[in-house]
């Protein structure tokens, strides 16, 4: 079972330690979760959502806070250690070093980090933003607030660059590709209050115990009023089983509920065969509502003719579920009134993300349930604020309108060629066509495929300029060419004036201002730093860039820009918090050239997996090709680790790999047993077996870590990477030239070593 009573422990744990007091004023504080964009707070209440129902903080949220509240790394910690020794530090021990306090620079050639002062640091980035516009960008991350991400963008877009990298690029871009293709809208199509009044949801490739806590609540409330949950899976996680929570203190938290009424289990990558199988069984029963399209839809008679043209054995071999299955997933939609079609990075992160959610599409309209009360389309986002970056033009697929309503307040022309997204910013990098980074948050060195390659591309880049409030990898790994820069910023709920956050349905919340626990810090807000730094590049016309750190008039300009946000421009007299107008669909209209849905042809994914020869290992070598999944752990946000275990899943530590049975014991191995895994950019040794109920063919080790074995395959409309289907090789004769410890002597296709 997920959840439980070890989540009441560790409420009790944290809330009687000598922080205890602390944490409780930040979980009280009227701002936004930290956590994942399912969050709550604000200003209905820490504990309040958007529909003002209690008890909706979960140990994510709790995690995050208690890591935001560690003591500020000692003044003379940079003199003491060394670069060779942060190199070898992990996520966990980077995190637990503490707050950044003061700002440092790394400069090239040098051992060690070193403070330094507000007018260097000014004078750096100003002589580091003045090169040519195509060579500066941005990389960001969605803790940061609505303010900073459109002060971010404007800053940018104004010195001439589209480079507006984001962590979204490397999860959920295929989502907001898909939904503006189909419905003229990138975000969710389902509000909590309509989620509310579905009786059936289908949740494909999401690990929601772990990382969206909250949602487990909305599911136990779904089953307890007789409703369907049908999960999409080829790991069946524990947590979506069976679930305890304590917002269900007396039916759910000791006995747990039951979440999933059918679990199935693709084969990695195959979720577009699986649903257009459900496809063929509405077809074959009569039960599409051909009414529904032919009013509704566009292009509905083409999918529906492929649907028809595609035979079944074809779709069970690709996807390796059966006819039968099939039917039973069918059945169970059929009789529901109003589905919810979910998804998380376990449909986003493939090469064929882009038509499967095209097909999950496909099979909601084909079922009449968008546009209506309790149904629709529900992308389920990882960052806190990570939908609202994009909301602000934090992308590089800028809608019309809003480039339009910038160039009015800009009084000057954009430019309209792509700017770079993540991988394009790495590869760009790599062969020396970017100057200048400013990276507001996250950890693009870890988040990125092939770890030796990422650092190798950064370290093109003359300098690099870190925003951030604890260290991590990248800022150890990510160094530049000259100049490498990690400026402290606060927290969320430290922040000297108001902010807002936007979730992943649409909610803005707006978030008080606060104060910081560090004594004698030298911090600055992100929105400060931007600002300053944008008077410095642009004046004060036609933008009063000084005025904007008072934040209301930030989101004056928001309301001003962005559509949907109009109601921002009142936040600050109003206090009332909203849900964004134009994206939730209560009925069949939709914001397209027709006002019709743009239903997609799919084309079936072709998946294959090399030979073990292809990777190098003799015939006689124990060994299996798999298709491995990365994921994140059970305590852990992103790239950051708060702890090295998953109880979840059974798994002690970072260097495991989650395999069948069956896979283990016709290999001749058994639990617990020490491999080695290779791709097709690195190798990862002395990596210990843990069985798991993940199909065959398949397995799982964690991200970040197993970055490093893969090349970027790239879904190519949204530039997301295939961490989720890595073809490689687990055998258990050791190589020569390979060490007992996993980090140690990776090699790599080019036959490197980092």
């Amino acid at each position: 079972m997920g959840g439980g009573m070890p989540l009441v422990r560790y409420w009790v744990d944290k809330m009687a330690s000598p922080k205890g007091v602390q944490i409780w004023k930040k979980l009280m504080h009227k701002s936004a979760c930290l956590s994942c964009a399912w969050g709550t707070g604000g200003q209905k209440g820490a504990f309040m959502n958007e529909l003002e129902e209690p008890l909706q903080r979960c140990v994510k949220s709790l995690e995050a806070i208690a890591s935001e509240l560690q003591p500020g790394v000692k003044p003379h910690f940079f003199e003491e250690y060394p670069l060779y020794h942060l190199q070898t530090l992990t996520s966990m021990e980077c995190d637990r070093l503490g707050r950044l306090s003061f700002p440092v620079i790394y400069r090239a050639g040098k051992s060690h980090f070193e403070p330094i002062s507000w007018d260097e640091i000014y004078q750096i980035a100003e002589t580091a933003f003045r090169q040519p516009p195509h060579r500066v960008a941005s990389y960001s991350s969605g803790r940061s607030s609505n303010e900073a991400a459109y002060l971010l963008q404007l800053m940018i877009r104004a010195l001439g660059s589209n480079n507006l990298a984001d962590c979204s690029d490397l999860c959920h871009a295929p989502s907001s590709v898909s939904l503006s293709t189909v419905f003229g809208t990138g975000t969710s199509l389902v509000s909590l209050e309509s989620l509310q009044q579905a009786d059936g949801i289908v949740l494909v490739g999401s690990n929601a115990p772990a990382n969206h806590p909250r949602l487990m609540n909305e599911l136990i409330k779904l089953n307890e009023r007789g409703g369907t949950v049908i999960v999409i899976n080829p790991l069946r996680e524990v947590g979506l089983m069976k679930f305890g929570s304590p917002a269900f203190p007396l039916s759910s938290l000791v006995q747990g509920s039951k979440i999933s009424s059918l679990f199935l289990q693709p084969i990695p990558g195959s979720d577009l065969a699986l649903f257009m199988g459900i496809q063929k069984v509405l077809l074959e029963r009569e039960w599409i509502q051909f009414d529904f399209l032919q009013s509704h839809t566009d292009n509905w008679q083409e999918v529906v003719e492929r649907v028809k043209a595609t035979d079944w054995a074809t779709l069970t071999n690709i996807c390796g579920i059966s006819k039968e299955e099939m039917e039973t997933a069918t059945e169970m939609i059929h009789q529901c009134d109003r589905v919810v079609f979910a998804w998380a990075m376990g449909v986003t992160q493939h090469t064929n993300s882009v038509d499967t959610i095209f097909s999950i599409a496909n099979t909601a309209l084909m079922t009449g349930n968008v546009g209506k009360l309790g149904a629709g389309l529900m992308p389920i986002r990882g960052h806190s604020n990570v939908q609202g970056f994009g909301s602000m033009g934090v992308t590089v697929r800028l809608k019309t309108e809003i480039r339009e309503a910038l160039e009015k307040l800009l009084e000057r022309s954009l430019k309209r060629e792509p700017g770079y997204d993540a991988r394009a910013l790495i590869e760009a990098a790599a062969v020396g066509q970017v100057d200048t980074l400013l990276c507001l948050g996250g950890n693009l060195y870890a988040a990125n495929p092939d770890l030796v390659q990422a650092k190798r591309a950064l370290s093109q880049i003359d300098t690099i300029i870190y925003l951030a409030t604890k260290p991590n990898l990248g800022h150890f790994h990510g160094l530049a060419a000259k100049n490498t820069l990690i400026i402290p910023v606060y927290a969320r709920f430290e922040n000297p004036h108001k902010t807002t956050t936007e979730s992943g349905n649409n909610f803005v919340r707006l978030n008080d201002e606060g104060r910081t626990h560090l004594k004698n810090a030298d911090l600055t807000s992100e929105v400060e730093f931007l600002t300053e730094l944008a008077h410095r590049l642009h004046g004060s016309s036609p933008v009063d860039w000084r005025r904007l750190q008072e934040t209301r008039y930030v989101r004056q300009l928001i309301a001003q820009t962005i559509p949907g946000y109009e109601k921002i421009g009142e936040i600050d007299q109003t206090q009332e918090e909203f849900t964004i107008s134009g994206r939730i669909f209560l009925e069949p209209k939709f914001p397209t050239r027709t006002g019709k849905a743009q239903m997609q042809v799919t084309p079936l994914p072709t998946l294959s997996l090399p030979t073990r020869q292809e990777f190098g290992i003799a015939h006689n070598t124990p060994s299996i090709v798999v298709a491995l999944m990365t994921g994140r752990s059970y305590s852990q946000h992103n790239t950051v680790v708060y702890k090295e275990g998953d109880r979840y899943r059974g798994v002690p530590h970072r260097y495991c790999i989650l395999m069948n049975l069956l896979d283990v014991q016709q290999r001749g191995w058994v639990e617990h047993q020490r491999v080695n895994v290779r791709g097709d950019a690195g190798q990862l040794n002395n990596i210990e077996i843990i069985i798991g109920d993940v199909r065959e063919g398949a397995a799982l080790m964690f991200y970040p870590e197993a970055n490093l074995l893969m090349k970027a395959s790239i879904e190519p409309r949204s530039g997301t990477p295939a961490y989720k289907r890595v073809p490689v090789v687990v055998f258990s004769e050791m190589s020569s030239g390979y060490s007992d410890d996993p980090l140690a002597s990776q090699e790599h296709s080019d036959g490197s070593s980092d």
